[in-house]
């Protein structure tokens, strides 16, 4: 039986379909996959995904913005219909994909929604071009770097995930990247399919980053945050550090009992209030 997950992916690409509008875009060697659904008149969001996951994680918020918002999703380098990478990259080149995804579909600007590394790219685009990013939700996510033993942590999973791909690590990433008793196991499957070529280079881009701590003060679109009270991957306090540090945010969401990924696992305490942020900011 397809999971809910699968058929809203389907019914996504049936509205590419109508819209005539093809679900790739290439950018710099790079083939993406995307999907283009909702109000097509109204004004356009781009939802960016975490790592190891896919665009399908927004699939319920969508369904609670689609009919006042163009909604986007795309699949980032190293995951979903994407598929595996074969050079380095950083999250100022998947900044760069998520504008020219943009171009592809001339939308002059958007807002951005980013959950965890879909949080890194979203700032850096806005940091690229401000003028096209009109407003920033962002989910459980930060802008500094991580402290070394979270690195050395990534390293061996690189060289697990070489020998071994997910099969010695997919229990662990289910509780880190996902969290509480949600049923994960769409999430695990996806990742025991994932091949092991490749893999280095998303890790390396997510431990690489560069802190821009320094620059938030340059991205003055309205932005919202995000954070699981029990997010064991990026502490709350990472949460209330970005949204202290920029200088226009219109508010911080502490989501009770949520790990690290709310918007999937908790989007009851997500859903509303990212749609009245947007009616009040994109209109």
């Amino acid at each position: 039986m397809a999971s809910s997950d699968d058929i809203h992916r389907r019914a996504l690409c049936v509205d590419n379909k109508r819209l005539g509008i093809m679900p790739f875009f290439n950018c710099d060697g790079q083939r993406l996959w995307y999907v283009d659904t909702g109000n097509a008149t109204g004004p356009a969001v781009v939802f960016s995904h975490g790592f190891l996951m896919d665009g399908s994680m927004f699939a319920t918020n969508i369904e609670a913005l689609r009919s006042d918002f163009r909604c986007i999703v795309w699949d980032q380098r190293g995951f979903g219909q994407t598929g595996a990478v074969d050079k380095p990259f950083t999250f100022w080149d998947s900044a760069r994909d998520l504008l020219a995804l943009l171009d592809h579909l001339e939308i002059g600007s958007a807002a951005l929604v980013g959950m965890s590394q879909g949080g890194f790219l979203s700032m850096r685009a806005a940091l690229l071009e401000p003028d096209r990013v009109r407003a920033l939700g962002l989910i459980s996510t930060r802008a500094d770097v991580d402290v070394q033993p979270v690195i050395d942590s990534f390293v061996q999973l690189k060289q697990m995930w070489a020998d071994s791909g997910a099969a010695l690590v997919a229990d662990h990433l289910r509780s880190l990247l996902i969290g509480g008793d949600f049923d994960a196991s769409r999430w695990t499957r996806a990742w025991h399919q994932m091949p092991k070529a490749g893999f280095e280079y998303p890790v390396d881009a997510l431990t690489g980053r560069d802190d821009i701590t320094l620059r938030l003060q340059k991205i003055t679109c309205p932005a919202i945050v995000f954070h699981g009270s029990n997010d064991p991957a990026i502490d709350i306090a990472h949460g209330r550090s970005l949204a202290l540090g920029l200088p226009n945010t219109k508010g911080f969401v502490t989501v009770d009992g949520a790990g690290h990924a709310p918007n999937l696992t908790h989007p009851q305490f997500v859903n509303g209030l990212l749609r009245e942020f947007l009616l009040r900011y994109m209109s």
